[in-house]
């Protein structure tokens, strides 16, 4: 195993003020590839803002000036977040949430009402477990 080492003593991050944190299942637990660009952008800035219990007061119009998001981008971005249950809002408050146990599969019956997508992605998973 390739060992670590500091590359910049003089710059080593802390914690100073805020904090917010990512836990490392967010990547392996298969979190991160089931949200869009636009859900990934929000929930790492829900994040940022966020105290230690996850709550931010932050409204749409800031967090879309900020962001650089339509107020249809950031309604589909909030909302795909709140089916994933990685947050939950009350109209004036976020919180971000634990995670789940593991991702929530979430309808593609919108777009795709014969559901074909599902099929292809459900078979694409089975190919590849079949190669382990």
């Amino acid at each position: 195993m390739r060992q670590k080492r500091i590359l910049d003593q003089s710059r080593l991050r802390r914690i100073d003020g805020g904090f917010g944190f990512i836990p490392h299942r967010f990547l392996t637990g298969g979190f991160l590839v089931q949200l869009s660009q636009k859900e990934l952008l929000l929930y790492f800035f829900l994040i940022l803002v966020a105290d230690r219990y996850g709550l931010s007061f932050y409204s749409y119009d800031s967090i879309c000036s900020l962001l650089q998001l339509t107020l249809d981008q950031y309604i589909e971005a909030r909302d795909g977040l709140i089916k994933k249950q990685l947050i939950a809002f009350d109209k004036t408050l976020f919180q971000v949430l634990e995670l789940p146990e593991k991702p929530i599969p979430v309808s593609e019956t919108r777009e795709d009402p014969a559901g074909v997508r599902q099929l292809i992605i459900q078979s694409l998973r089975e190919a590849e477990h079949a190669k382990q």
